[in-house]
C-alpha cells in the first residue's frame, strides 16, 4: 500500500510541475506573439517611409538633372550679352566668340558700349562721328546688307574726319565678313598702310586700287571690293549694296579708374 501511495504522490507531483511549465511556456508564447505582431505592424510603415524617401530622392535627382540640361541648352542657344550695354542687330553668339578671338588685348574684360546705331540714333554720318567721341580707343564698325551678310572693321575712336584723303589706323586694323559661312577675318598684308579713311562724306577701309569697304555719307549705300591692304574678297553679296543698319561699338573698362 505504501508503494501505491508513493506512486500516486509521484504522479501528482509530476503533473503539478508539468502544469506550471505549461503556464510559463504559454506566457512566453503570448509575449513572442505580441512582440512579432507589433514588429510586423510597424514594418510596413517603415517600408512605406523608405519608399517615399526614395521617391523624393529620385524626383529631386530628376529635377536637378532637368534643370542642368535646361541651363546647358540656354547657354548654347542664348547670346552672351552680359558684357553688352545694349541690343545688337548683328552680333550673334557665334560672331561674339569670333570678336573675342580677334580683338586687341586692350579690349579684354571691357564692356561693349553701343555708341551709334542708325536704327536707334537716326541715319546720319554726322551723328556717328559725334557719338564716337564718347569713348577713346578701338571700336567696331559693323554693317550689313539687305541679303543678310554682316561685315565691318576695327577703327580708333574718336573718329576724326580729315579734309584731305589722309589714312588713319594701325596694323591692328582689320575687316571681317560672314559672307562665306564662318566669320572670316582679313588683317593688313603689309603692302601699304591705307588702313581706313574718315571724311565728312564717307568712311572707308583699305586702298590700293579699291576699298575693302566704303560707306557713303548718307549711310544708305556702300560698296566692297578686293583691295591690297587686307587681301580680302568682297565682303558683301554684291560689290554695290544697300545698308540694313550701321552700328558702332566702343569698349569701356568696368572700373571707372581705368577709363580716366
Amino acid at each position: 500500500m505504501g508503494q501505491k501511495l508513493d506512486e500516486t504522490n509521484t504522479i501528482s507531483c509530476f503533473d503539478f510541475l508539468s502544469f506550471q511549465s505549461l503556464q510559463k511556456i504559454n506566457s512566453f508564447k503570448e509575449k513572442f506573439k505580441h512582440y512579432f505582431s507589433s514588429l510586423f505592424r510597424k514594418s510596413p510603415k517603415s517600408s512605406t517611409n523608405h519608399t517615399q524617401d526614395d521617391d523624393k530622392d529620385e524626383a529631386s535627382r530628376k529635377s536637378s538633372s532637368s534643370s542642368q540640361v535646361s541651363e546647358e541648352l540656354y547657354e548654347q542657344h542664348s547670346p552672351t550679352t552680359s558684357n553688352f550695354n545694349d541690343h545688337s542687330t548683328f552680333i550673334s553668339p557665334q560672331l561674339n566668340q569670333f570678336f573675342d578671338s580677334c580683338l586687341p588685348n586692350i579690349t579684354k574684360g571691357c564692356q561693349r558700349v553701343l555708341l551709334y546705331s542708325s536704327i536707334k540714333h537716326g541715319i546720319s554720318l554726322r551723328t556717328l562721328l559725334r557719338n564716337s567721341a564718347k569713348l577713346s580707343g578701338p571700336a567696331l564698325l559693323i554693317v550689313g546688307d539687305r541679303e543678310g551678310a554682316v561685315f565691318g572693321g576695327l577703327v580708333d575712336c574718336p573718329l576724326q574726319p580729315t579734309f584731305k584723303r589722309k589714312y588713319q589706323g594701325t596694323n591692328q586694323t582689320f575687316v571681317f565678313t560672314t559672307m562665306y559661312g564662318q566669320p572670316r577675318l582679313f588683317r593688313p598684308t603689309g603692302v601699304n598702310r591705307y588702313y581706313y579713311l574718315c571724311l565728312n562724306d564717307l568712311v572707308a577701309f583699305g586702298g590700293g586700287g579699291s576699298c575693302a569697304l566704303c560707306l557713303d555719307g548718307d549711310l544708305l549705300t556702300g560698296s566692297s571690293r578686293p583691295c591690297d591692304t587686307f587681301g580680302n574678297m568682297c565682303l558683301a553679296h554684291t560689290s554695290e549694296f544697300q545698308l540694313k543698319n550701321v552700328e558702332l561699338w566702343g569698349f569701356r573698362y568696368t572700373s571707372p579708374y581705368l577709363n580716366q
